[in-house]
């Protein structure tokens, strides 16, 4: 396992252990991926300066494997020139760029492995990215039904269960007693008044009594 992969286990479980104790995981979705787009950032970088080195080491594995041909051909014609000095030269170089083929091979071949990796854990990273970005709209809205239920919960004494009878019945009580205290002082009133007209009424009729008999008295008189 590379350096890189490891790395990232890590970060996978710091967000696991972050997330139990998160009062906020969308939050720390959106941190996640935050992290997320750094690393791809840098994968793609380091990506990129791989490739630019897979093939640097491809020139160098050609321009040996062409310099052995080269020299082999100029090693050919000095011996066919007699000059064995100079084709013993040639075959020495040849036999350097032999050496250089074998190291630019292997280093080539390292460096194709590691950009295959690489862009394994690329893939892997774009992959994961996507994901949980897919779901973050999805969890974000199961939090946030959870919150308004909780919400609901914490006003549910608020809202309901006030004994709204019990309510009504009080009024009831407190507007026939307004009723009564109401119906008892008209019924005062209207007393108060039949005694002043039974009293004004009396005295009318004994005024009407003593002026009978006074002109009665008057006439036997006559």
């Amino acid at each position: 396992m590379s350096v890189f992969r490891r790395m990232r286990d890590i970060t996978v479980a710091t967000f696991n252990e972050h997330l139990e104790q998160s009062q906020d995981p969308i939050q720390l979705i959106d941190q996640f991926l935050y992290n997320t787009r750094k690393d791809i950032a840098e994968a793609e970088k380091l990506h990129q300066q791989y490739a630019v080195h897979t093939r640097q080491m491809k020139q160098q594995l050609d321009h040996a494997v062409s310099m052995q041909i080269k020299r082999e051909e100029q090693a050919l014609l000095a011996l066919k020139a007699d000059e064995e000095h100079v084709a013993k030269l040639a075959l020495q170089e040849k036999m350097l760029y032999a050496e250089k083929e074998e190291q630019y091979r292997e280093l080539l071949e390292q460096s194709r492995e590691s950009l295959c990796e690489l862009e394994q854990q690329l893939d892997t990273l774009k992959t994961e990215y996507q994901m949980v970005n897919s779901k973050r709209q999805y969890y974000a809205a199961r939090v946030q039904t959870l919150r308004l239920q909780q919400q609901m919960n914490e006003r549910a004494g608020t809202y309901g269960g006030r004994n709204v009878p019990r309510m009504f019945n009080r009024l009831e009580d407190r507007v026939a007693d307004m009723e009564a205290e109401t119906l008892s002082l008209r019924d005062l009133r209207r007393g108060e008044g039949s005694q002043l007209n039974a009293q004004g009424g009396g005295s009318l009729l004994e005024q009407e009594w003593a002026r009978l008999k006074s002109k009665l008295n008057n006439s036997g008189k006559e």
